[in-house]
């Protein structure tokens, strides 16, 4: 029991309301900032994938699948810095995986291409 009683202590002791309080205002400006700046990119790309959607004709209805790939594309081309080759292979697998759901493959190709500039993959 020695052990639970000092683990219970060393987590009370890590756990100080007062030092986390301190410690997220002084981030929360950047915080913020970094938040607004992420979700105004996402929502630019988003509204780029259902722009070339209208032109497309998908139904309205089926927009939730193809933004879901957009957004799969978006958070490895920003959060996991993809580029390059590395991109192109990773969103050619995701655009089968799409495909095998019953995705229009030339609509998403063309979200691949025209919203995230990644080219084909050669065969």
């Amino acid at each position: 029991m020695a052990d639970v009683t000092r683990r219970i202590a060393n987590w009370d002791v890590k756990f100080n309301v007062e030092r986390v309080k301190s410690v997220l205002d002084e981030k929360r400006a950047a915080m913020l900032e970094h938040y607004v700046d992420a979700m105004v990119k996402l929502a630019s790309m988003e509204n780029k994938v259902k722009q070339l959607l209208d032109a497309a004709g998908v139904i309205d209805i089926n927009y939730v699948w193809y933004i879901d790939f957009a957004r799969q594309l978006y958070r490895l081309n920003r959060t996991r810095e993809m580029s390059g080759d590395s991109f192109a292979l990773a969103s050619d697998i995701l655009l089968e995986k799409w495909v095998a759901r019953g995705m229009i493959r030339e609509v998403l190709a063309s979200i691949r291409s025209q919203v995230f500039g990644s080219p084909e993959v050669p065969a």
